[in-house]
């Protein structure tokens, strides 16, 4: 019932938090101007992911029991959200936050992790003596970084059409909640369905067509909590096979991502500068509507959860 509640309630806290949040984003101009690369014709109200941060961590506050790791990924993601929200006021302003200061900025919050307790400690590998290998601090160190910073960028890489970013964080979240109530990791859970809860109440408005975006401040923080939950949750001492639970429960961002760096390596372009050569995109030039790529990569998402779920179980 505790989890039910928590949903609900970051569910009720960021529906109701949109509208006077859109109503000061457009005082203040701090809006997304269409352009080129751009679906969306008119400024949209950029702020969403004020709504969400608050009504994450209101819930947390009442539902979530303290633990080190816990501390550690609400602190690594604050970071994340700040940079974010930063970054989105350089774009309303017509100027872009340079790539290497934000690498910087979020190699410092996902190094918190490790020091909070939060890291891959190691593999269980069949077949092999000894059977579970501890890895050496610098490669947990290493390896939860490179999935933390990797996690973030990709569900910010997948914030281009309107509910994309909000129903995969939705449904990533929910398999990230079955593993951590399978595995024992009653604050991971915790973290996981209130994630949920904050994804669907800012889908309500974010669905196309959209009344506000979630900005790179929310697209971030969602992707820094569902990594930071994955580690905890699911990753942290792992048997080879069920590293693909994770991995399959965000499988939409990481296709996206490895599909925009492999075409963009091919065309020998930087990775880090935005097109519109996502797989949302390559799905709307072939014909479908906003609303019918969404659904397409939601039942993707869906599928890939589906298969998380049976191989956590088998």
């Amino acid at each position: 019932m505790q989890y039910a509640f928590a949903a609900v309630i970051s569910f009720v806290l960021v529906w109701a938090l949109i509208p006077p949040i859109k109503t000061w984003a457009l005082r203040i101009r701090f809006v997304d101007q269409p352009n080129h690369r751009k679906l969306h014709k008119n400024p949209i109200p950029l702020m969403g992911g004020v709504a969400i941060v608050i009504g994450f961590f209101v819930t947390a506050v009442f539902f979530a029991k303290g633990s080190r790791e816990l501390d550690g990924i609400l602190l690594g993601g604050t970071i994340i959200f700040f940079l974010g929200l930063i970054d989105d006021f350089t774009k309303t302003r017509s100027k872009e936050l340079p790539a290497w200061p934000k690498l910087l900025v979020q190699i410092g919050a996902a190094s918190l992790l490790p020091t909070y307790g939060v890291s891959v400690q190691g593999l269980n590998i069949p077949f092999f003596h000894p059977s579970y290998v501890v890895f050496p601090e610098w490669l947990r160190i290493a390896s939860t970084m490179i999935w933390v910073i990797g996690i973030t960028n990709m569900m910010n890489f997948l914030d281009g059409v309107d509910g994309l970013a909000a129903g995969i964080s939705a449904i990533s979240a929910t398999t990230l909640f079955f593993i951590a109530v399978v595995k024992g990791h009653p604050s991971m859970a915790m973290l996981a369905v209130i994630l949920v809860g904050v994804s669907l109440g800012f889908l309500r408005h974010n669905f196309y067509p959209a009344r506000i975006f979630m900005g790179d401040a929310g697209a971030t923080f969602l992707g820094f909590i569902l990594a930071g939950i994955a580690v905890e949750g699911a990753f942290k001492s792992a048997a080879l096979v069920s590293v693909a639970i994770p991995v399959l429960a965000l499988g939409v961002p990481i296709m996206d991502a490895f599909y925009v760096i492999f075409r963009r390596f091919r065309e020998n372009r930087p990775i880090y500068v935005a097109d519109k050569g996502h797989t949302f995109h390559q799905l709307m030039r072939s014909g479908l509507s906003q609303k019918q790529t969404v659904t397409i990569l939601y039942l993707l998402g869906i599928c890939f959860s589906l298969l998380s779920i049976v191989l956590l179980l088998s």
